[in-house]
């Protein structure tokens, strides 16, 4: 199966039809996408800007720099809005809030308050909404933190990508590792639970290293751990060094060795895994706004390059800030284009994404030849419940399982 190209987006934001039916049911979450980082990793490929990247002297474009960006974000809220109105679907209160980039905390914390003040005052917060940012471990205080939670943030994630010196320096990290205690000390006396997200698989990282990553970090008592393995992806720093000859490709057999290290660590920790790259303390640290994502409910995606989900409805912003600023300022869509899940291309994202959770997915809804052929190879387990739930080698090979199961 392939998902549909992409289609012209109606400069109204308007939405087919059909995301009304069921709607109602659906949760509702902000994606806000704050594209400035003060250096450039080597390995990341996220649509993200340094200053020198945006400069323009005497440039006034609303949302084409840090200074004004909050600006521009807090009218793509506003015109959400009204497209979502216009389409039909009823009025849902934010059930999460995620604040990504990028370096969110970059921004000044009056600028990040001032955006969720926004979605609050557009749709309104549930009472027990989940408000999370990124955040670097040298780009926050004691005090930031404190205003943070004042603002109604309830959680921080951490990017500690590693505690080993030479593995930071590969990945082009600038902070330092002994900061990160700090910044987690601070969020928890600020009343953030907090979560850190690490990578392995950097070139040059021993299992020895990656075992000293994961020691670091279940000593700080996080609340919740990402784990992903590191992508080479084309157009990076990293990419160009590994094709010349100067790092080692990482290698799936590595990749897998680390995998299970991570997975034997956190659960001897007492962290139990909830998605094929998370683990949390506790069911109610799990990230809910993430999980939303994986169960396919409803969200929005404001700023540049940010993608959004209605009703089988997808679309994705323009990816620079300036081209974003640009629509923003003359009230139309900032969206490239969008496509309309047909029912196919809703079942592959279905099976995707539910495999990965805990949970797993419904065998009702699944091939009992590929159900029974899962379970025979190791990949899988039928619950109690018969629901099909990976395996830890399942979870290794999920892509094998979904292109069996689809």
């Amino acid at each position: 199966m392939r998902l549909p190209d992409g289609e012209d987006a109606p400069s109204d934001g308007t939405l087919p039809s059909a995301v009304v039916q069921g709607a109602a049911e659906r949760a509702f979450g902000v994606y806000l996408h704050v594209p400035f980082c003060a250096v450039r990793c080597g390995y990341c490929d996220f649509n993200t800007y340094t200053a020198l990247e945006l400069a323009r002297p005497g440039e006034q474009l609303v949302g084409a720099s840090q200074d004004t960006y909050a600006q521009a974000a807090c009218a793509e809220i506003a015109f959400a809005d009204a497209a979502l109105r216009a389409s039909g679907v009823p009025r849902r209160e934010v059930e999460t809030v995620f604040v990504g980039g990028g370096t969110p905390t970059l921004l000044p914390v009056a600028d990040l308050a001032a955006m969720l003040q926004a979605v609050r005052d557009t749709w309104g917060l549930a009472p027990d909404a989940e408000v999370t940012t990124e955040a670097n471990p040298d780009s926050v205080t004691p005090d930031a933190l404190r205003a943070l939670a004042r603002a109604g943030f309830t959680r921080i994630s951490f990017g500690m990508q590693s505690a080993v010196p030479h593995v930071l320096a590969t990945l082009d990290r600038t902070h330092d590792p002994e900061r990160v205690p700090d910044a987690v000390r601070w969020a928890r006396e600020a009343g953030l639970a907090v979560s850190v997200d690490l990578i392995y698989g950097t070139p040059g990282e021993s299992l020895a290293d990656w075992g000293t990553s994961l020691a670091a970090a279940v000593a700080l008592e996080p609340d919740h751990v990402s784990a992903y393995a590191l992508t080479v992806e084309e157009g990076t720093a990293l990419h160009r060094r590994v094709a010349r000859g100067e790092l080692p490709a990482p290698t799936d057999d590595d990749e897998a060795a680390k995998y299970e290290l991570a997975d034997a660590v956190l659960a001897g920790a007492g962290y139990g895994w909830y998605e094929i790259s998370n683990w949390a303390r506790t069911p109610a640290d799990r990230c809910r706004h993430n999980v939303a994502y994986w169960r396919n409910q409803d969200w929005w995606g404001i700023g540049p390059g940010a993608h959004s989900h209605v009703g089988g409805t997808r679309w994705w912003n323009v990816k620079h800030p300036r081209a974003y600023a640009a629509r923003i300022a003359a009230g139309v869509s900032p969206a490239a284009a969008r496509e309309v899940l047909d029912g196919e291309a809703r079942l592959l994202e279905d099976v995707l994404l539910g495999t990965r959770l805990v949970e797993g997915y419904p065998v009702s809804a699944l091939s009992r030849r590929a159900v029974e052929g899962l379970v025979a190879d190791g990949l899988a387990v039928r619950t109690d419940a018969d629901r099909l739930v990976l395996t830890l080698r399942g979870r290794l090979l999920a892509d094998t399982v979904v292109h069996r199961l689809t």
